[in-house]
């Protein structure tokens, strides 16, 4: 570390101790956190004692369903208590005592509680003990006690420990003469383009050679390490992979382990391809090198592009997907890191395994910007990860997976990156910290099956049971890959969710079942129909989906995981949408609702130990069902916003079967008023949290017909749809998440996500192609945490696209972004993520309208004969004619046949000088074409040449003179030919 930087460091340290002299007074201070904890009875693994002392509000401690129980939590030493925090579950306690104890044998009472009405509950409770105990004797349910935390708070003598008591057992400060290597016995260079024996280009498509010489590694000769990217004269890079000589940096039992680096990211003018990190990787790696991602590894610090942008990551299980999500790992998404590439900043990760839901924090300056926690990925994959050693890398690669994605898809680096960036690092350490151990987490044992479910009742009072018990549907449509179950359901569970729905089983199904099993969780196990089959006539079709069905049925039918079968999904809906005749439509309806009753039948024959539904989209649905249908146990049906319906609808039909809600939750795009652009306007987070509230207060507002609901959605998808309807986008938890937890817990969350109260585009109806507009939102982070922001963008409204794309923006203050339009025309939408640090994210959106930019001059060109290679005779408006090209009019185009080489010439009449020319790309564009120029319309002359081109808008800056222009392609960015809007050629 550089002397400037520890003298400054000391310097700060010195005022803020001055500035925090004080009146001695003995600060309250939680004394709880990690402490060990025994309990008379625990409901099941998932649920042990050490739940309540763990900082993490997603799980808990929970009892046998008797009095007595207690709790105790040992605090290490006798110590002065002041009071006691009890964070209820539903299942709450009525009347209790609050005791200590110097020995654990004698206690005493310091506070009774004889009205106990749950939630969070904050006691004054005076007292001294080593030991503490609540000693419960009244449930308020018929269930045990629960409890997400038991704080108990203290003066601990008037002291408190010290923000940062981790001890130092390695570091390097990267003292030494200028242009020399770093120590080789604290660190290790590679060389090449890939590990010995691994797969090239490091395994993640990067283009740099890694070399050893100092013009790519070397100290600065001030205290600091720089890793430098160059490019050659042939367009070849080089830059630098270091990694510590040790790897046996292992997170005990029983302590905390820190990794820091305190660094500056790359500043280029462009940064394309840039993919600085700095990261900790099993040790096991080291000699295998094909063992990734299931030995680990972390992304303490990462960047692309030169976005000044930080990702940070958790990579583990298997790829592609697992429970680790990959190839994108656990991670906190790429947000704003402010300063990051013009100043140095800590970067630090702490691998915390006092805890019996172990976790890593990341953080950013001492602020947590990432977490991921034992639970989210399970036991396995969690030791396989974690517990080890580890070595710790610096690298700066050169393009590969990561940047291109970032980029859209698009390679880098490009010919115009800038050569000469530089990852500079002041320090490095890594450090730990020893603390009391708590009971490490294990999976329940999987229930023997099979489950026994019933419909019971009478009409209007209808009830489902699961081995003899009340069973009310409180559950989520499940979108994770099944396979991957172990680093979904402990959240499932603590979010209070006991059934999740599939539209479909495959390999992983029943590993699936018996994962939700061990946390008490049943799957509605959807059997898909095609919505387009002609049930009426394809005898052949309807034989083999009843033979798939009924293997499915009897693959799975002994797994205590499985609640019931639900025969098809919004069939009847999606007949109208395939071009036929109304009566086609009504027989197919009807011959349907017949297959799905012969479907029921048959599954009742090979199970009776499960009922069968039937979901479709609408009530009317319904309508077919009852007379057709006899045989289906309960109705079912996906509502959104007209929940309000479905109730209503069931009483005017007169229906004799109880109902589930499959899918529901906020309005869909389906069910909006447009907005200033015509497009649907999304519901706000805030719109779409009261939405999930809203839908189940509507079922329960049913009782014994309405049995529960399966609300929309558990997804991890990242897009359109993901961002518009899952509670759980990109793995990170949103209001809707909170929304539902509380819905089916009754517990608020203790930290939730950042929220977005006001959004603005600065110009949403005309946004100049390319250029520039303002984003400003008003956020706040209800429990004060860090907000970092990321801004994507989404042209669905334009090319039917789900998916996302990545803006290039700058943050110019405190809720404001200056943002680089995309290039194609039409209706995008602008998306603005806050993120928290502790896995939540606030999003919202707004429509913006992209349109041509100004004219850059005197347009020559507009109107005049054009000329091609060739043309394609058939189009949206008839043969795509080269005049096209020169019409002014942006919703037609002139496009070439599907070849490398294809030209367009406009003859502008006479020879002409002209300096600008705009290429208004469809998007089958030119990634290589030329400029030429000719007077006779037979000899042509380059004047540009363009390589590496993105589509879009180019605006080219040209200095020509001739009669005929013409742009010659010779190499195409996708299958199809060259397709242009406009050719235009000015005189500015």
């Amino acid at each position: 570390m550089s002397k400037r930087l520890a003298t400054l460091v000391a310097l700060v340290a010195a005022v803020v101790g001055l500035a925090g002299v004080a009146p001695a007074r003995a600060a309250e201070v939680l004394l709880s956190q990690g402490k060990p904890v025994v309990a008379s009875s625990q409901e099941g693994d998932a649920w042990a004692a050490a739940n309540v002392v763990d900082g993490n509000a997603g799980t808990r401690w929970s009892s046998q369903f008797s009095d007595p129980q207690w709790i105790r939590i040992d605090l290490g030493a006798v110590t002065g208590i002041t009071r006691v925090v009890l964070s209820w579950e539903g299942a709450f306690g009525k009347t209790y005592d609050i005791q200590t104890s110097n020995d654990g044998s004698a206690w005493t009472t310091v506070k009774a509680v004889s009205n106990g009405a749950g939630g969070t509950e904050s006691i004054n409770a005076s007292g001294n003990g080593r030991y503490i105990r609540l000693n419960l004797t009244q449930r308020g349910t018929g269930y045990g006690y629960s409890l997400w935390e038991f704080q108990v708070f203290g003066t601990d003598g008037g002291s408190t420990p010290p923000q940062d008591a981790f001890t130092t057992i390695w570091s390097d400060t990267f003292d030494g003469p200028a242009n020399t290597s770093p120590s080789s016995a604290n660190w290790l260079m590679r060389t090449g383009t890939q590990y010995p024996g691994g797969a090239a280009n490091w395994g993640t498509g990067s283009v740099e050679t890694a070399s050893d010489a100092t013009a790519n590694v070397a100290l600065d000769g001030a205290g600091k390490l720089n890793i430098t990217a160059i490019r050659d004269g042939g367009g070849r890079w080089t830059s630098g992979r270091i990694e510590t000589q040790r790897a046996d940096f292992t997170p005990q039992r029983g302590e905390q382990l820190k990794f820091t680096a305190v660094l500056k990211q790359p500043s280029v003018a462009n940064g394309l391809g840039y993919w600085p990190g700095f990261r900790a990787t099993g040790a096991a790696y080291r000699g295998n090198f094909t063992n990734w991602p299931g030995v680990g590894e972390t992304d303490i610090m990462t960047d692309v592009n030169g976005r000044g942008q930080l990702a940070q990551t958790l990579h583990c299980g298997t790829a592609p997907d697992g429970v680790c999500a990959e190839y994108n790992g656990r991670s906190s998404g790429f947000a704003t890191c402010d300063g990051c590439q013009s100043g140095y900043h800590e970067y630090a990760q702490v691998i915390d395994r006092t805890k019996t839901d172990e976790e890593i924090r990341f953080y950013l300056d001492g602020r947590q910007t990432w977490v991921v926690r034992e639970s989210q990925v399970g036991v396995a994959a969690w030791q396989a990860a974690v517990h080890h050693g580890f070595y710790l890398r610096f690298d700066l690669a050169i393009g590969g997976s990561l940047p291109n994605a970032i980029n859209n898809g698009r390679t880098t680096p490009t010919s115009a990156t800038t050569s000469g960036g530089v990852l500079s690092v002041d320090s490095v350490s890594v450090s730990r910290l020893t603390a009391q151990a708590a009971p490490e987490m294990s999976d329940p044992p999987i229930p023997a099956g099979p489950s026994v479910v019933k419909v019971t009742g009478t009409q209007g009072n209808w009830r489902l049971t699961v081995n003899g018990a009340p069973w009310q549907v409180k559950g989520m449509t499940y979108g994770p890959p099944q396979g991957a179950a172990d680093g979904y359901m402990r959240d499932l569970a603590n979010m209070g969710v006991n059934t999740i729905r599939i539209w479909g089983p495959d390999a992983a199904t029943p590993s699936l079942l018996d994962t939700a099993s061990r946390y008490g969780i049943k799957v509605i196990v959807g059997l898909w129909l095609n919505h387009g089959a002609d049930y009426v006539n394809d005898a052949a079709y309807k034989s083999a989906a009843r033979a798939d069905i009924l293997k499915a049925v009897n693959d799975l039918k002994g797994r205590q995981g499985v609640l019931l079968w639900d025969v098809g999904n919004e069939v009847i809906l999606e007949m109208q949408n395939y071009g036929l005749a109304a009566d086609v439509v009504e027989a197919r309806r009807v011959a349907y609702a017949k297959f799905v009753n012969e479907i029921a039948v048959a599954i009742h024959a090979a199970d009776p130990n499960h009922p069968v539904t039937s979901t479709d989209a609408y009530t009317h649905a319904w309508t077919y069902y009852k007379p057709h249908a006899p045989d289906l146990d309960l109705l079912a049906v996906n509502s959104y916003g007209a929940i309000d319906t479905v109730k209503r609808d069931w009483i005017a039909g007169g229906h004799t079967k109880p109902y589930i809600l499959t899918e529901g939750g906020p309005a869909g795009e389906w069910e909006v008023p447009n907005d200033v652009n015509g497009v649907p306007a999304e519901p706000s987070d805030a719109a779409k949290k009261s939405g999930y509230t809203y839908a189940w207060n509507a079922i329960t507002g049913h009782p014994g017909v309405a049995l529960g609901a399966t609300l929309f959605h558990y997804g991890l998808e990242n897009d359109f749809g993901g961002v518009w309807l899952n509670t759980t986008t990109g793995g990170w938890r949103r209001l809707g998440y909170h929304a539902v937890r509380q819905a089916y817990t009754g517990q608020s969350a203790p930290n939730t996500p950042p929220e977005i109260s006001a959004m603005t585009v600065s110009t949403p109806t005309s946004v100049p192609a390319g250029g520039t507009f303002t984003v400003t939102v008003s956020a706040n982070d209800p429990q004060g945490d860090l907000l970092r922001y990321n801004l994507m963008a989404g042209d669905k409204h334009i090319t039917g696209n789900r998916g996302l794309s990545h803006l290039t923006f700058e943050k110019t203050g405190s809720g404001t972004f200056s943002v680089r339009a995309p290039e194609a025309l039409g209706v995008w939408k602008v998306y603005v993520y806050a993120y928290d640090g502790h896995g939540n994210v606030g999003i919202e959106q707004r429509s913006f309208r992209v349109v041509p930019p100004a004219v850059p001059g005197t347009d020559l060109s507009r109107g005049r004969p054009v000329t091609a290679s060739s043309h394609q005779p058939t189009g949206t408006n008839g043969p795509q004619l080269p005049a096209y090209a020169v019409d002014g009019d942006y919703g037609t185009r002139w496009a070439s046949e599907w070849v490398d080489a294809a030209w367009l010439q406009v003859d502008l009449g006479s020879v002409q000088s002209f300096n600008r020319v705009r290429l208004a790309w469809e998007a089958a564009y030119a990634t290589a074409y030329t400029i030429q120029v000719s007077d006779d319309g037979v000899n042509f002359r380059t004047i540009h040449t363009v390589a590496g081109a993105d589509g879009g808008f180019d605006e080219l800056a040209v200095s020509g003179t001739g009669r005929y222009v013409r742009v010659n392609g010779t190499a195409r960015a996708t299958t199809y030919g060259y397709s242009l809007w406009e050719f235009g050629v000015y005189r500015a």
